[in-house]
């Protein structure tokens, strides 16, 4: 057997929650796509679920995502924009409406509000780590530190009971 012949040492598979980490970042760069360069929905999931999620491009390897949270995040988002924005706008600090923030942070913002408004089913702490750590990757400390705050503040509006419980330990 050659080398080219031989096998590759075989990742272990995604678990659920790697997937739905990986839905959250993939929801949040369909958000940021469908804006700057106008795609719709049905363009950004074909594109996402067809050519990205679970695939290597260019030798880059693109995680697995769990396609059913990547789809409502985005519909989710698209469909309760009105509010959401409404939410965030009144969220942010005075002279920096939701419009006038970097396109990423508004994706950011937009998929965790969605999440903490409108899927119950997602824990809090889970929902503001997750794109924290989203908006690490794209957004200098003070833009995370910000997104942060504002998901931290709508939390305590919307899911107030949820704080208010002890967190579970492992």
């Amino acid at each position: 057997m050659s080398e080219m012949d031989s096998p590759k040492p075989k990742t272990p598979p995604a678990s659920r929650g790697e997937k739905r980490s990986n839905a959250r970042l993939a929801g949040v760069q369909a958000l940021y796509q469908m804006e700057i360069a106008a795609k719709g929905l049905n363009e950004v999931f074909a594109e996402f679920e067809s050519f990205w999620m679970g695939r290597e491009i260019e030798g880059d390897q693109y995680k697995p995502a769990e396609g059913k949270l990547f789809r409502a995040i985005v519909e989710g988002v698209l469909n309760e924009q009105i509010e959401i924005d409404r939410k965030v706008d009144h969220l942010l600090a005075d002279g920096w409406p939701l419009k006038r923030i970097e396109a990423i942070m508004r994706a950011v913002l937009r998929a965790g509000a969605y999440e903490l408004m409108f899927k119950a089913d997602t824990p809090v702490r889970v929902a503001i780590s997750e794109y924290v750590d989203i908006a690490s990757a794209f957004l200098e400390r003070d833009e995370v530190g910000m997104i942060n705050a504002v998901l931290d503040r709508l939390a305590k509006e919307v899911r107030a009971e949820e704080l208010a419980r002890p967190a579970r330990q492992p």
